[in-house]
C-alpha cells in the first residue's frame, strides 16, 4: 500500500477539537489518506464546542463516511488501512468496541483494526473514573488498542490550549511514526528551558 491510510473517528465526548486538528495535520502530510467518522454526538460537540459546520470539517478529510454505513470499505478487513484513532473516545463508544457490538460503523471499524491486528488508539475522555470504566479500558488493552487519554504534558511549557492539543496529537501520530513536527521532546535540544528539572513520569 502506497498511500497510508488512517481512519479517523470523532465520538460524542467533550474534546472534538482533538480529532478535528487531527485531521487538519494529517490533510497536510503527503502520502496519508484520511477516512473520517462522526457519530451523532460528535456532531453535536463539533458545532457546541468549535463553532464549526459538518460540510467545514468533512473537508478537511480524504473520504468521509456515515456513522450508519456499515457497508462502508472502512468495515471490511479487506481494506487496508494502517490503523484508526478515535479522538475523543466517549465511554459509550469505548464499551461498544470492547464488546465487539459492531453496532455502528465506528464501532465496527475498531473491532476491524483489533482483528487485523492493526493500531488502534483511544483518546479516552472522562473524569472521574468508576470501575466499569476501568475494567473496560484493561479489556480494550488486553485486545490490543492503545488507550491515550489526552493529559497535557506540562514539561513542554504550553502557552495555549492549541499547544497542549498538539502535544497530544504529536504524541498520537508517533504511535503511527508520523513525524509532524509538533512536539517538544524531552532531552533534545531546546526541549526545555530548564534542563536540569525533573524528567517526565
Amino acid at each position: 500500500m502506497s498511500t497510508r491510510r488512517l481512519i479517523v473517528a470523532i465520538t460524542g465526548a467533550s474534546g472534538a477539537v482533538y480529532g478535528v486538528r487531527l485531521l487538519e495535520l494529517l490533510g497536510t502530510t503527503p502520502g496519508v489518506e484520511t477516512h473520517l467518522v462522526v457519530s451523532p454526538a460528535g456532531w453535536m460537540n463539533v458545532e457546541q464546542e468549535l463553532g464549526r459546520g459538518r460540510k467545514d470539517v468533512e473537508a478537511l478529510a480524504h473520504v468521509v463516511h456515515g456513522v450508519r454505513e456499515i457497508g462502508a470499505s472502512i468495515a471490511s478487513g479487506s481494506f487496508r488501512t494502517d490503523g484508526m484513532v478515535v479522538a475523543p473516545c466517549s465511554m459509550k463508544t469505548l464499551a461498544s468496541i470492547a464488546l465487539g457490538l459492531a453496532d455502528n460503523l465506528i464501532a465496527r471499524a475498531a473491532d476491524v483494526v483489533l482483528k487485523e491486528r492493526r493500531r488502534l488508539v483511544l483518546l479516552v475522555r472522562e473524569t472521574p473514573l468508576h470501575l466499569g470504566h476501568l475494567r473496560t479500558m484493561a479489556q480494550l488493552a488486553e485486545m490490543g488498542a492503545i488507550i491515550a487519554p489526552p493529559v497535557p504534558a506540562f514539561y513542554a511549557k504550553p502557552r495555549s490550549i492549541a499547544d497542549m492539543v498538539d502535544q497530544t496529537l504529536g504524541r498520537v501520530l508517533d504511535l503511527f511514526d508520523i513525524e509532524a513536527g509538533l512536539l517538544r521532546r524531552w532531552g533534545e535540544a531546546a526541549a526545555l528551558s530548564q534542563p536540569d528539572s525533573a524528567p517526565p513520569r
